[in-house]
């Protein structure tokens, strides 16, 4: 391993068909004060919530809840919960949903006791989180974040046209994650599409470093051949167990700070991508697969070795007769299809971006000094307007 590091992860995993039994068990561990955080109406469709409630009911629970948390949800939503953990004295936020729930649960369990205006004081100035912080749990329903495990809480703000991404420490990090692939078997196919490329981005944006690290970088490509072949399966029957419960168990792996152990990272794709959300509320999956393909074929060119390692090993492209470029550009084609094929946005207007937005949109994207290249403004229109310009003739 390259350097030095510190790796913890406190986060207590019950995964697979009986993972729900474990939550009696985790709940006795905390106080009296409950307040169950989820988003519209699909939980109490599958009985997931008639369960939890059940749940919560049998372990001597005072239940409050905060419902309706939305994808990509706000600092609107956030003062909200804010309220009803200080009125109800919240001991345990129980997140039960997907990536968007579980983020807000942590923005909220870290922005209650916040003295100040947290927006301001956490997302803007990106100050350390120093106080308490209540405590978490969560029941997962969808995957692609990786939110249930680790310590970061993404918050959109409408009125400024931001989304940004804040990590609240280890305190923030669930205390427990209940994983039942078969809850994740309603989710429609678009969803299911977004998730699944969320989970490939993330790897992606940890693996292409400038630093190489074998034993990370053995790790990420195991996990990204693990997508790729999972997401086709499941593609054909979306209540496929084994592929649905691989690919929740790698999305946790992606996202819990392993394998980016030893390297440096580039997470510009997401800053895009949360810039294009900040600006149309699209979902988070899309706005990160609508850029791929244009932003990595233009920073191949800053390490092209590293694209070509990507291409031989994830995507199995031979190699024999080929120049380093045709075979990196060979991977990228490659990734580009299976994009097609599990059904993502390929177009920044499919995730209601126009030609007429990209300046100011350009103008509000974070910039951040990234591994192989730290992007310009111009740079970054340019990746918008490649998105745009993509059509059926890209699909020949």
């Amino acid at each position: 391993m390259l350097g030095n590091l510190t790796y913890s992860n406190p986060t207590v995993i019950h995964f697979g068909k009986e993972a729900l039994s474990h939550l009696p068990e985790e709940l006795l561990k905390f106080g009296e004060n409950v307040t169950l955080v989820y988003g519209m109406q699909s939980i109490k469709k599958s009985g997931l919530y008639d369960e939890v409630l059940k749940i919560l009911k049998e372990t001597g629970k005072k239940v409050s809840e905060i419902s309706g948390v939305m994808p990509n949800p706000t600092i609107q939503k956030v003062r909200e919960g804010i309220e009803i953990t200080r009125k109800n004295k919240t001991d345990l936020l129980l997140a039960v949903g997907g990536g968007s729930v579980i983020d807000y649960a942590k923005a909220v369990a870290g922005c209650t006791y916040c003295e100040e205006d947290p927006w301001q004081k956490f997302y803007l100035n990106q100050e350390k989180c120093t106080n308490p912080v209540i405590p978490v749990g969560c029941v997962l329903t969808v995957t692609g974040t990786g939110s249930e495990m680790n310590d970061n809480g993404t918050i959109t703000n409408h009125e400024t046209k931001m989304k940004i991404g804040y990590k609240f420490g280890y305190e923030a990090f669930p205390k427990f994650a209940i994983m039942n692939p078969e809850t994740t078997f309603t989710v429609s196919p678009y969803q299911f599409a977004a998730g699944t490329f969320d989970i490939l981005s993330h790897i992606l944006e940890q693996y292409f470093s400038g630093d190489d690290d074998n034993v990370s970088d053995d790790l990420a490509e195991g996990l990204m051949r693990s997508v790729i072949r999972n997401a086709l399966a499941a593609k054909q029957d979306l209540t496929n167990y084994e592929a649905r419960s691989n690919l929740m168990w790698a999305s946790t792996w992606a996202l819990n700070g392993l394998i980016a152990q030893g390297k440096a990272t580039d997470w510009e794709v997401h800053m895009m991508g949360q810039a294009i959300a900040a600006y149309t509320d699209a979902t988070h999956g899309m706005t990160l697969s609508c850029i791929s393909i244009p932003y990595y074929q233009f920073i191949s060119d800053f390490y092209l070795p590293k694209f070509v390692q990507f291409a031989k090993r994830v995507w199995e492209v031979p190699v024999e007769g080929k120049t380093d470029r045709e075979v990196a550009d060979e991977g990228l084609f490659r990734m580009r299809k299976w994009m097609e094929t599990i059904g993502v946005a390929m177009n920044i207007e499919e995730c209601g971006i126009t030609a007429a937005m990209i300046d100011e949109l350009a103008q509000n994207t974070p910039i951040l000094n990234s591994s192989y290249h730290t992007m310009t403004r111009d740079e970054i229109k340019e990746i918008y307007n490649a998105s745009l310009a993509y059509n059926a003739a890209n699909k020949a």
